[in-house]
């Protein structure tokens, strides 16, 4: 005769599933197409398929190449812009962060680069919030010149249909 919990216990042993097979795989050897009928071109092992992918993280703005020997951004130059940074609200006036930008970064001038080089570099970290997203959304390499970032940044965040409601 057996208690409760000894038939529970019996019970339980006799319903439960056996453990399931796990069978060894090396990461390193190539991948076998077991359906001949929908052949693989990749031949990449499954260690080299599950490494992260390494392109489309390029930057929307392209800055142009520096030739100028020992040219660094000074932290100041750095500081000045990050100190009003421009965040995307409806209260904000993007041209006014424009001219305050073109201020602050034509108060450094470096030998042999171009103003614009260092208004392209330095841009980025004038954002936050929902101005960054926007910035970091936008497609790689689709920024050229200041002049595209100026025009797609304004079209952004005072598009048409706000001068017509002003």
């Amino acid at each position: 005769m057996h208690t409760r919990s000894q038939s529970r216990n019996l019970h339980n042993q006799q319903h439960q599933a056996p453990p399931p097979v796990v069978e060894q795989f090396n990461l390193e050897e190539p991948i076998e197409n077991p359906d001949p009928l929908a052949p693989m071109d990749d031949n990449r092992t499954m260690a080299q398929l599950l490494e992260a992918p390494t392109a489309g993280y390029e930057d929307a703005i392209v800055v142009p190449e520096i030739t100028a020997d020992n040219f660094e951004l000074k932290h100041g130059l750095l500081n000045l812009v990050q100190n009003k940074q421009f965040f995307g609200h409806d209260k904000e006036d993007p041209h006014a962060h424009i001219r305050y930008f073109n201020k602050i970064t034509s108060t450094m001038k470096f030998p042999n680069v171009p103003s614009t080089s260092v208004k392209l570099m330095l841009f980025p970290f004038s954002l936050e919030g929902e101005a960054q997203i926007w910035l970091e959304k936008e497609p790689p390499r689709s920024i050229q010149t200041w002049d595209d970032l100026v025009s797609k940044f304004i079209n952004k965040f005072f598009p048409p249909s706000k001068t017509t409601n002003l």
